[in-house]
């Protein structure tokens, strides 16, 4: 169903989702160089992501922009439960603050994990129906 639609709109699909991911995430992590670096690193991501796989394993772009954007959109809706944490965790890195580990409920990441693969399986699912 989504695969058949122009590519144009599932790039601005996949745009929209790595912009809603990265503005989420600057609010969660308030620091200048992540807010600056972090949607680079998903702008690289995809890229290398649609260009190595789709030509490696024969798959058009289209199937993976869907699965792009509902996994970004699915990882930013996994960690909506820590965004506390996160802010917490940038804040003291920022004021320097020295920690060995830094913990995250297992119950965030769990549910984090599942939303992403149940997003990236209605993806694969309603790029083959």
């Amino acid at each position: 169903m989504l695969a058949s639609v122009d590519v144009r709109w599932l790039w601005l699909m996949a745009a929209a989702a790595t912009v809603l991911h990265s503005s989420a995430m600057a609010l969660w992590v308030p620091l200048r160089k992540f807010r600056l670096m972090y949607p680079w690193v998903w702008v690289v991501t995809g890229v290398v992501y649609l260009g190595l796989v789709g030509w490696a394993e024969g798959i058009a772009p289209g199937g993976l922009l869907v699965l792009y954007s509902f996994a970004l959109t699915g990882l930013t809706i996994g960690l909506f439960p820590s965004r506390k944490l996160l802010r917490t965790y940038a804040r003291e890195i920022d004021a320097g603050v020295a920690r060995d580990t830094f913990g995250m409920p297992r119950r965030h990441v769990v549910f984090c994990v599942a939303v992403v693969i149940v997003m990236s399986m209605a993806s694969f699912a309603l790029t083959r129906a």
